[in-house]
């Protein structure tokens, strides 16, 4: 039975997995990563074991997930649905194992500060998702993908128009953060809550719009 799993997506999965090992090896046990700072004084400290937990563990269960909608998805639904939700978990599983290279970066003593990379580069992709979702044309292939469809097309049009604002200020929220440099932890922290809020957001929009 096809799948939403891709090898790719085991790939960036595995490439996780060898990011962590490496940092096991070459972070110190007794090591913290400073999450925040208040002046010049660290006010929120992650131990090197649970930080390194917790991209491992997101990506599990986002395979998990993406697996089971997989297997409860018709063979016809799959295959409308694939060429969106395919790079949605690609984005998805980016995310943290980009972050775990910075962790591994910042453990090693590296300034090359790729958490804050990871910011521009993700508020780019939001940025220009909201905007193609702003300008989406109602079809059977294109736009968001729910688990009920949107009955008309003004509802279309006001679902996409909010999701794709709320993306596009999202990105562009986080590029500033990136830019600020607040801390890996509220960075990180930021890169989780857009990525989770906003299909929430679009979810919670097409329900309201439902009997328009």
């Amino acid at each position: 039975m096809p799948s939403l799993v891709t090898r790719f997506h085991l790939l960036i999965f595995f490439v996780t997995l060898a990011t962590t090992g490496v940092a096991l090896l070459h972070v110190p046990e007794s090591f913290a990563f400073v999450a925040h700072w208040s002046g010049s004084v660290a006010d929120w400290v992650w131990p090197r074991d649970l930080a390194l937990a917790a991209a491992p563990l997101i990506e599990v269960g986002l395979i998990a997930v993406f697996y089971l909608l997989g297997r409860a998805l018709t063979k016809n639904h799959l295959a409308k649905t694939r060429h969106i939700l395919d790079p949605a978990l690609t984005l998805l599983l980016a995310v943290p194992s980009f972050c775990q290279l910075g962790l591994l970066f910042a453990g090693i003593g590296s300034d090359l500060d790729l958490i804050r990379f990871a910011g521009f580069g993700l508020g780019a992709v939001l940025m220009l998702l909201g905007i193609v979702l702003y300008g989406a044309e109602r079809h059977s292939y294109g736009g968001l993908r729910l688990p009920w469809p949107v009955p008309s097309d003004r509802a279309w049009v006001i679902v996409h128009r909010v999701t794709g604002v709320a993306t596009f200020l999202a990105g562009m929220g986080l590029a500033v953060l990136a830019w600020a440099d607040p801390g890996l932890g509220v960075l990180v922290t930021s890169y989780a809550l857009s990525l989770l809020l906003l299909p929430l957001l679009a979810g919670l929009v097409s329900l309201v719009t439902r009997p328009l």
